[in-house]
């Protein structure tokens, strides 16, 4: 996981995987019987790991703006402390399985629109419990929340800076202080 979230999928040899790994070939391949196998097992690794972060982010906050600042903060450190070194394992996985991995492809698209869901029922639980006004579009605004901080995170690891995950932080926060009922 950490060799393909790093380094890519293309670059990344099986010899680097058996050393990674310390198992011989034959024992990879019993287990997996192509690269791309291995491949798609590391994103679905990848997803778990991320998914509990996202999930304890949201329990840690006492309400859906809270939540979903929090859930913004994961990558707070997108430079020095990721979840998971190399950036984002989704963003990564979308444009590297774009024309050339179909089945990887998907896998990256489910996980979108999974965690576009998650975002998408907190703040319907915000609209329900009268924090955020009813004329928001949850759908609408989870895809919009996610898309933003994926490309802070692409745009932190760019420029080695957290400015942008900084930037889309404070914007986020703005954005949804113009939804609150109160």
């Amino acid at each position: 996981m950490l060799l393909f979230n790093t380094r890519g999928i293309a670059q990344t040899s099986i010899q680097e995987i058996m050393q990674a790994t310390g198992l011989p070939k034959g024992a990879i391949y019993r287990r997996f019987e192509t690269k791309e196998s291995i491949v798609q097992a590391a994103f679905e690794r990848a997803g778990h790991i991320l998914q509990d972060c996202f999930i304890r982010a949201e329990r840690e906050g006492t309400s859906a703006f809270d939540k979903l600042m929090n859930i913004s903060a994961v990558y707070q450190d997108a430079v020095d402390n990721p979840p998971i070194p190399g950036g984002c394992p989704l963003l990564n996985t979308a444009v590297e399985s774009d024309g050339t991995f179909p089945e990887l492809r998907q896998k990256a698209a489910n996980a979108y629109n999974g965690m576009a869901r998650f975002v998408q029922s907190i703040i319907e639980q915000g609209v329900r419990n009268n924090e955020f006004r009813p004329d928001i579009d949850a759908a609408a605004m989870a895809s919009f929340l996610i898309d933003s901080m994926e490309g802070a995170i692409m745009a932190s690891r760019l420029t080695g800076s957290n400015d942008p995950i900084e930037r889309n932080m404070k914007y986020t926060a703005v954005l949804l202080r113009s939804y609150m009922t109160a």
